[in-house]
């Protein structure tokens, strides 16, 4: 360690958090005007750098280096504001979730574009054009286009600051921020208003990841690494907060810095590796803001909405041939082995497909009933995979105590996590359990002589028995079976009452003497357990376990199940689950670009069938009960 050495980590830090607001504070202005989730914001991080690597490649010799970079974000604005008016534009109504399911498959698509247009392979672009060297600063060389980054930034802040506060344009934006349903009670055109900046935000993610291209090659998993990291810097900054975006950047940015400065350091005779704490500070820095000013540093509490949108339908009990359906269903399920050949792939898939449903279904119970969104509920999941893996490994237990074993390690970890997550909710719970989620992420994956690292475990094999025939998936049927059912009964007891008050009013619940909080921590730690039993059986079915299993797509896995199938409905995650299971499976080993189709259905499904498969079931089924009465009457 050295003074010189700290300066340069430092410098890297301000060139890392200029790249870094940029992509944020365009996620800023969206997210604070629209309230819109949009996971695709990193897609055109990714488009930008993409873009500019095309545009550099052919136009440069003609018009110069810099014009062809900067076209780059312009067509970022364009496909931003284009995207709005034909997607975007069409869900504002409708639930948080299903704006984060629509901007999702929006990944799907553009990921796919991207690996049509340009190729799986990393594309390195050229060096800035009177950039490509170093300028000495205390005997260590900076690059120069570094030294051009940094600047970057604040002037980019120095240019909203003024657009936003001497434009009218920038009036309507801080109003809507702050209060979008009044603004169009105005006489404002929200519509015009949204895409505006929808179009604003895209440009600046697009410039973020063309001004990267020098940096570093366009590659395709660009997109989840950065909409992550641009989350992270709009919650801890505030919600359309521009200066807390750029704090937050700087503040995430500098410790990353310093964290690389310092490596290994020896605590207490215990060798402490500060530069892998890099992967996980951010994260860290979230959740302390989280808990301490839940809106961020320098955000203001939202306003309360001045419509809630469509009322919650109530979770009605089944009926008597639904109950003989599902019996029939389940005794189907349990006899199909039997009509099929031995070691056929329908039980394997099936398998996959009941450890997703109650996957599913546990993030159901907290989500639509509970109302409490969640982004993490993979780190349950892979606490039950790891935990079964590790009883088994390192303790040398069975898999029938390594199935008890998962859900416990499950429960240990929500009971933890659910003390801090209960006391937020809306986005800022969501957020929340992102960041733990992430944090447990970290640790497996950095914890290479107990998880195996990156490398996960490997070898974790069922029991004897289960080899036998279709053994083990009549052991999976039967615990998911049970934990899905105890779901199912559990909604209706006095616990599941008390959680749907506490969702639907938590100041009248408190009032008539309801513990929300203590209810709310008893419903996650239940799911989590359950989630925990379904990563069990996960890691048995598959013989070993990998960090993906915590990861934020495994998280984003469950509610699109949930959201496919219908929030509103107990079959939604069960359906949804089947549905999304098979899908992948199918469409996967049918094409190339299987993202892009998968994307594409999920679109024409949340479009067209916004209360989800099951749910429109439902409606179709009380459509023709209805006609069928009415003839009657008749």
């Amino acid at each position: 360690m050295s003074a010189s050495g700290l300066l340069a980590q430092l410098l890297n830090g301000l060139a890392s958090a200029s790249s870094l607001f940029l992509v944020s504070v365009g996620l800023s202005l969206i997210f604070g005007v629209t309230r819109t989730i949009n996971f695709a914001h990193g897609s055109f991080f990714m488009l930008g750098a993409y873009l500019a690597f095309s545009s550099v490649e052919s136009l440069a010799p003609h018009i110069g280096f810099w014009p062809a970079l900067l076209l780059a974000p312009l067509a970022c604005g364009l496909l931003g504001a284009l995207t709005e008016i034909a997607l975007l534009r069409r869900i504002y109504q409708a639930p948080e979730l299903f704006q984060l399911l629509a901007t999702f498959a929006l990944v799907l698509v553009i990921k796919d574009a991207a690996l049509w247009l340009w190729g799986p392979e990393e594309l390195f672009g050229p060096r800035a054009a009177g950039l490509e060297g170093a300028v000495e600063i205390l005997g260590r060389q900076f690059p120069s286009y570094d030294l051009l980054l940094i600047a970057v930034g604040p002037l980019v802040l120095l240019g909203l600051h003024l657009l936003l506060t001497r434009t009218r344009f920038g009036t309507l934006v801080r109003a809507a921020t702050q209060d979008r349903e009044m603004v169009g009670a105005l006489g404002v055109n929200q519509a015009w208003l949204f895409t505006a900046v929808f179009a604003l935000g895209t440009l600046l993610a697009g410039l973020a990841g063309a001004l990267q291209l020098p940096r570093e090659p366009a590659s395709l998993e660009m997109d989840m690494t950065t909409i992550g990291a641009a989350f992270v810097v709009v919650v801890v900054g505030g919600m359309g907060s521009i200066p807390g975006a750029f704090i937050a950047a700087l503040l995430i940015a500098q410790i990353k810095a310093v964290c690389i400065w310092l490596g290994v350091q020896e605590i207490a005779g215990v060798a402490v590796s500060f530069s892998k704490l890099t992967l996980v500070v951010e994260f860290v820095v979230m959740a302390t803001v989280l808990i301490w000013r839940p809106w961020g540093l320098l955000g203001k509490p939202q306003a309360p909405a001045r419509h809630g949108g469509a009322p919650e339908m109530p979770l009605r009990s089944a009926s008597p041939q639904a109950v003989w359906a599902w019996s029939a269903l389940v005794l189907g399920l349990a006899a199909l082995p039997l009509l099929l050949a031995a070691e056929n792939y329908a039980t394997v898939l099936l398998t996959d497909m009941l450890s997703a449903a109650l996957f599913a279904a546990s993030l159901h119970f907290i989500l639509g009933p509970g109302g409490m969104h969640s982004f993490g509920h993979a780190a349950y999941f892979g606490l039950g995979a790891y935990g079964a893996a590790l009883a088994v490994r390192a303790l040398d237990l069975p898999m029938e105590a390594a199935l008890l074993f998962g859900p416990l390690a499950a429960a240990a970890g929500a009971l933890l996590y659910g003390w801090f997550c209960v006391r937020l909710s809306g986005v800022y719970l969501t957020m929340l359990t992102l960041a733990f989620a992430q944090i447990t992420w970290a640790i497996v994956f950095q914890w290479d002589d107990f998880t195996g690292g990156s490398n996960g475990l490997t070898g974790v094999w069922p029991s004897a028995w289960t080899d036998q025939g279709a053994n083990f998936y009549w052991l999976a049927l039967a615990l998911c079976g049970a934990g899905i059912y105890l779901l199912r009964r559990m909604l209706f007891s006095p616990l599941g009452y008390a959680l749907r008050a506490a969702r639907d009013s938590a100041v009248r619940a408190d009032a008539i003497g309801l513990d929300v909080r203590r209810i709310q921590w008893t419903a996650l730690v239940i799911a989590a357990a359950l989630a925990g039993v379904a990563g069990a059986l996960f890691v048995f079915s598959k013989g070993s376990v990998a960090p993906d299993s915590l990861s934020v797509t495994k998280s984003v896995d469950a509610l699109v199940m949930v959201l496919l199938g219908g929030i509103q409905t107990l079959a939604g995650p069960v359906v949804g689950s089947a549905a999304f299971t098979w899908l992948h499976d199918t469409v996967a080993r049918n094409t190339d670009y299987w993202r892009a189709l998968m994307g594409g259905i999920m679109l024409v499904l949340v479009l067209l069938f916004p209360q989800g498969i099951a749910g429109f079931a439902q409606q179709l089924q009380a459509w023709v009960a209805s006609k069928k009465k009415v003839q009657v009457a008749a």
